[in-house]
């Protein structure tokens, strides 16, 4: 079975992945920046920040057509993207929920 240390950084790998599929579309990206607040020339910083990566995945999550998409283009499976989710740093539901 997989570290704790070992998921995480296998979740921060899918979640960069997903940031570089939302940057690379011209729909997804503007509607990325518009939920987050975060400015184009702002995302390097803002990904350093704990729970940026979390966020990514949760806009992914939030469509299932981007997810499907996301998952096709990738070859990731759509659970994959979940348990993902919960391996990073506020990536609990109830920290999300907590938070908005």
């Amino acid at each position: 079975m997989a570290d704790a240390a070992s998921m995480r950084e296998q979740a921060e790998a899918l979640a960069v992945g997903a940031l570089a599929f939302v940057a690379s579309d011209a729909e997804l990206l503007p509607r990325f920046l518009a939920i987050t607040g975060i400015e184009a020339s702002s995302i390097r910083r803002a990904a350093a920040e704990p729970g940026f990566l979390a966020g990514v995945l949760q806009f992914i999550l939030a469509h299932e057509p981007t997810l499907m998409r996301f998952c096709e283009e990738t070859g990731t499976p759509p659970a994959a993207v979940g348990k993902a989710l919960h391996a990073l740093p506020l990536g609990n539901q109830d920290d999300y929920e907590r938070s908005t």
